[in-house]
Parts: structure tokens; C-alpha cells; sequence
């Protein structure tokens, strides 16, 4: 195996993306840490670092490859640049996973190294979820979502159930190093006992709060190649007028992210007869929506914010994490003769210059709300539905076409109503438009790549769960603890030895 260990790290990193949707074989996600676990062993640090980087090139290449589709499909970025730009994104990302092969290898492989390597991984993707801004997807917590241990996530969030997949990987890889009764028994202790807590746990940590909700999500299923082509305004906001008008009333209607790809005072009139009649109806209609904002203090002199504006009440949300690649480049303004050399275009969307902006009103209910990548985010998410009655994502990912992206991304939404014990409402343009329930369980879903109306009713619930009432916090300073004690442990042997090493001489 020695010739083989670069290539079979890249292969595991990669089949690493097989226990995520749309593939859902969750089996992969309790093979390949376990894997980079094995293929570790006696080896030098150097060696360590390449291995790990591979794995890391695998597992953001295979997993993230979707970013190529937004950069050259929609980006209209020539093929080769696209194809460097989205291999210079995945390796820079591996790069964590060569820092964090590097600590292990280094300060944790000594004793009680399964442990040290687990928690690790965990650190890391605690670090992926704010550093530059944040990157969070891929974290094998995902996995766990229709498995017995999905409702441990209302306890630690994803991040617990990440630590649990990698527990039970580095179970069964220490097993197959000393083939021991007691590696044995421990494999399946990390096995039973989560699932027998996922069986004890209460069903709802939420408790209902009023009456239901009526939703109407409309799914308009617009072309992207014509979305923000002038020509074609007209079209499509006579689209959403045609389609929303039918369906008027009693209810709250959903539009998806930057529904109205125009600024939004310049339709306004237009839409204005369609939001009277409905808020006369006792109705809500909120829709994603770019902004203006001027700003002197800005570059341009404005910021162009990508919203969710409540249009028969006047409230609204600015978008706080922008995607890369999607709706910004990172070091556009370093980099800018570069890009344009490479034909990158440029990029508007800014972030709004309030870090904490007020929950959206719509009635008697507040809305936790989430544009896009933001569902992403599961701190971001908690502390803005720990006040909020449901959570409300849009999305627009057909930037991502038939990609594996939008499957990953949907399986995210689905773990925030679990960590959060609400009610969610996802509305994109071209699906996964979806109505999920507490326990993150899909109630309806409209079909995908086509115009539909997705009707359903949604209960507003009140409380915490443990996770919104602690965050993540309780199981990372568990984990500091465990790793400091791993160091003190690995520092003292190595004092031993090297004082029984000079007795010796």
C-alpha cells in the first residue's frame, strides 16, 4: 500500500461526497475518515501533510464541484479559467484539511490518537464556519439526516452528529489496527448508545404557538440565462403577476430569491394593484429583491444588497453572507486586472453594514430568514430563530443547474429546522421548493425544473431546543479539554522517553 497512499486519499476524499445527497449512501461517511485514519499511520509529518492535503482535494473537488457550473455556465467565464479558478477554490480549501492532518500527526498521533484525530476534525469544521468568512458546507453531520441519528442535532447541532460519524469511523478503523475485544466493544458502544439517546430524546422540544399558516411558494422556474437580461424584465414580472394572482388571500405567498431582478422601486408601481388586493385580503406577499442602498463611504458610492422585502408590510432583510464565487469573487479588487483578463465578471452584491438586523415582521409572526447560502450558516441561523416563530429560506439555484449543489444544499435546510425545532419554508426559483417540519422531515415538496405552486400549511412554534438555548459551545469546550489533556499526555511520554533515552547513553 505504500506506492498507493496519495492516490487512495484522493479516492477516499472524493467518495467522501457519495454519503451526501442527492447519493445519501451513508455508509461513505463512516468509511473515509476512518480511511485517511489508517493510511496516516507510520508516517512522517511531510508525508502526512501531502496525504492529508490530497484527501482535502478530494473531498472539496468531488463535493464543491458545482462552483465551476456558477463560474462558466452562468458566469459566462471561458471553460479553462473556470476549470483553474474552481481548482485554485478546492485546493486552497485543502489546505485546512493538510493544517489539521498536520496537528494530528504531529501532536495527537502518540496516544490516544482516535480521539485527538476526532476531535480535530471536529475543530476544523467548527473553523470552516467563520474563517474568511466561512465556507460550511460538507460537514459529515449532513450525512446523519435520514438516519436514527438525525435528532441529536436539537442537541449540539450538525456538528455534534459530525463528531459522532467520526467517532464511529475511527471505532472501526482502531479495531481493524489491533483486531481487540475492547476495540470491539467500543465500536459498538459508539454505535448503541447515540442511537438508543436518538430514541429517548423528546419528540418535540418546541411547543405550537397560534394558529397555522397558510403558505402559497410560488416556483417560477426561470431560466437564469435571461434573468437579468433587461430585455426579458417586463416578461418575467408579468409572469409573477400572472402566476400570483389566482392564488391571492388569506395566506402568505413566497416568491424566491431576487424574485424581481430589477431594483425594487422600479416595478414597484406595477406590482402595486396585486399587493393591495392582497393585504386587503388579510394576505402577505414577500419576495427576494435587490436593494439600493447609497453608501459614500463605498467604493461605488452604493451597496446593492440581495433582500427579502415584505411588500404589504415594509419589512426587510439584507443578505449577510454572500456566496463566493456566486455572488461575489474573493480579492476581486486585488486581483482586478487578472480578472478581467480572465473575462470574470463583476460581482455586486455588498454586505449591509448592520452585522444584526431585526427579524421580518409578516402579521402577528416574526420570520427567522435566510437568503441562499446563509442556511449554511448553523450559528447564524440559531441566533435569529431563537425569537422567531419558523424559519424562512429563499434560494435561486439554478446558478447551479442540475448540479449536485442544490441536493446538498436542500439536505442543509433540512438539519437547520431540526437544530432549530421549527417549521421551514424554502422557496427557489427552480426547486427544491419545500415546506419541512421540526424534525426535518419533508411535509411537501414541489417538483423541480418547472413552474409550480406549492400550497401547504405551517405551524409557528415557541421554546428552545438545546442547541438554540446553548450553541456549540458546550461540545467545544469538551473537545478543548480533551485535546489539551491529549497534548499533556503525549508531552509527558515524550519527556519519559527522552529522559530514559539519555540514562541510557
Amino acid at each position: 500500500m505504500k506506492g498507493n497512499r496519495p492516490l487512495l486519499a484522493l479516492i477516499a476524499g472524493a467518495s467522501t461526497t457519495l454519503a451526501f445527497a442527492p447519493f445519501n449512501f451513508f455508509v461513505f461517511a463512516l468509511l473515509t475518515p476512518g480511511a485517511l485514519y489508517l493510511l496516516l499511520k507510520k508516517q512522517s509529518v511531510k508525508q502526512a501533510l501531502w496525504l492529508g492535503w490530497l484527501f482535502g482535494l478530494g473531498f472539496f473537488g468531488s463535493g464543491v464541484s458545482w462552483v465551476y457550473v456558477s463560474i462558466h455556465t452562468y458566469g459566462n467565464t471561458h471553460a479553462i479559467p473556470a476549470a483553474l479558478l474552481t481548482l485554485t477554490f478546492c485546493a486552497a480549501l485543502a489546505l485546512l484539511f493538510l493544517c489539521q492532518i498536520w496537528l494530528f500527526q504531529k501532536y495527537f498521533s502518540a496516544r490516544y490518537a482516535a480521539l485527538g484525530f476526532s476531535i480535530l476534525w471536529l475543530l476544523f469544521e467548527w473553523l470552516r464556519s467563520w474563517l474568511f468568512t466561512g465556507f460550511p458546507w460538507l460537514y459529515l453531520g449532513y450525512t446523519t439526516l435520514d438516519t436514527p441519528f438525525a435528532p441529536l442535532a436539537a442537541l449540539g447541532g450538525v456538528w455534534l452528529n459530525s463528531y459522532l460519524v467520526v467517532a464511529i469511523s475511527l471505532a472501526g478503523a482502531s479495531f481493524i489496527i489491533k483486531r481487540a475485544r475492547r476495540q470491539f466493544l467500543i465500536v459498538v458502544g459508539w454505535i448503541t448508545i447515540p442511537l438508543l439517546s436518538s430514541y429517548m430524546l423528546p419528540n418535540n422540544w418546541t411547543q405550537p404557538k397560534g394558529e397555522p399558516i397558510d403558505f402559497a411558494i410560488v416556483q417560477p422556474n426561470i431560466p437564469q440565462q435571461i434573468k437579468w437580461d433587461n430585455r426579458h424584465l417586463a416578461e418575467i414580472v408579468s409572469k409573477y403577476y400572472r402566476i400570483t394572482e389566482p392564488i391571492i388571500g388569506d395566506k402568505v405567498i413566497i416568491w424566491p430569491e431576487t424574485a424581481i431582478p430589477s431594483l425594487y422601486p422600479a416595478v414597484a408601481a406595477y406590482f402595486a394593484p396585486l399587493v393591495a388586493a392582497h393585504r386587503q385580503l388579510g394576505g402577505s406577499l414577500i419576495s427576494g429583491v435587490p436593494i439600493r442602498v447609497e453608501d459614500s463611504q463605498h467604493p461605488k458610492g452604493r451597496r446593492i444588497h440581495n433582500s427579502i422585502l415584505n411588500l404589504t408590510e415594509q419589512s426587510y432583510y439584507h443578505k449577510q453572507r454572500l456566496v463566493p464565487f456566486g455572488e461575489y469573487i474573493p480579492w476581486q479588487h486585488e486581483f482586478r486586472d487578472l480578472f478581467n483578463f480572465l473575462n470574470i465578471p463583476d460581482f455586486t452584491f455588498s454586505l449591509p453594514k448592520l452585522s444584526r438586523q431585526p427579524l421580518l415582521t409578516v402579521g402577528a409572526y416574526k420570520y427567522s430568514t435566510a437568503i441562499c447560502y446563509e442556511i449554511a450558516y448553523p450559528e447564524l441561523v440559531r441566533e435569529y430563530s431563537k425569537n422567531a416563530d419558523l424559519i424562512l429560506t429563499l434560494s435561486n439555484d439554478t446558478w447551479f443547474s442540475h448540479s449536485i449543489g442544490p441536493d446538498q444544499h436542500f439536505q442543509i435546510a433540512r438539519m437547520r429546522a431540526i437544530e432549530n425545532g421549527r417549521w421551514l419554508v424554502r422557496s427557489a426559483n427552480n426547486g427544491i421548493s419545500a415546506i419541512v417540519d421540526p424534525q426535518g422531515r419533508v411535509d411537501k415538496i414541489a417538483p423541480r425544473y418547472t413552474e409550480a405552486i406549492l400550497e401547504g400549511s405551517v405551524q409557528p412554534m415557541q421554546g428552545l431546543t438545546p442547541f438554540q438555548r446553548f450553541g456549540p459551545w458546550p461540545l467545544y469546550i469538551l473537545s478543548v479539554l480533551c485535546g489539551a489533556y491529549i497534548l499533556y499526555r503525549n508531552r509527558r511520554a515524550t519527556e519519559k522517553r527522552d529522559q530514559k533515552e539519555s540514562e541510557a547513553v
